[in-house]
């Protein structure tokens, strides 16, 4: 016996009531779900695929009945259509993402805030402080380095150094800053 007669000989009857549902109106009910979802067809194959589904969830019934079931067929899917308009319509419309994706992250914003801070409480430093901060962590000098460019001797940078993160710190808590 060959494998394809093996398989057929197992189907069920409602495969067979599937297999011949899709064959004889499969065709011109996509055809009929084209015109109402106008066109989109990836859609009308979604509405005949439920149809389909329905069909066989009531597959008892449609054995059942006398005629062809087409009328029954098309009701469904017109009914599919309807309910898909009205969910549609009835929930928010969605909104494209495209201007989230130009926003910045949250921590490109955190970083720009703290920058501001800490610019701000750099601010409140005397300017000799700020200077000997600016050349010593920013610049990423030596004490004696700073020291040439500021012409000053390097013991007085340190001691400026200590002082205006002293009072930075203060600064930034004053600010809320706990880091």
């Amino acid at each position: 016996m060959r494998k394809d007669a093996a398989v057929a000989d197992r189907t069920t009857p409602d495969e067979e009531l599937m297999r011949a549902l899709y064959d004889e109106h499969a065709g011109p009910l996509l055809a009929f779900v084209l015109r109402l979802v106008a066109g989109d067809r990836h859609r009308a194959e979604d509405v005949v695929q439920e149809t389909l589904v329905r069909a066989w969830r009531n597959a008892g019934q449609l054995q059942r009945a006398t005629g062809s079931i087409r009328p029954w067929l098309v009701t469904v899917a017109r009914r599919i259509v309807i309910d898909g308009h009205r969910s549609r319509r009835a929930r928010p419309q969605e909104v494209d993402a495209t201007p989230l994706e130009t926003m910045p992250a949250a921590d490109v914003i955190d970083r720009a805030l703290r920058m501001m801070t800490l610019s701000e409480a750099l601010g409140d430093l005397s300017p000799a402080h700020r200077e000997a901060l600016v050349e010593t962590y920013f610049k990423e000098r030596t004490v004696s380095e700073a020291a040439e460019v500021l012409r000053v001797p390097a013991g007085t940078v340190r001691s400026r150094v200590f002082y205006a993160l002293r009072s930075l710190k203060l600064s930034l808590e004053e600010r809320g800053v706990t880091e």
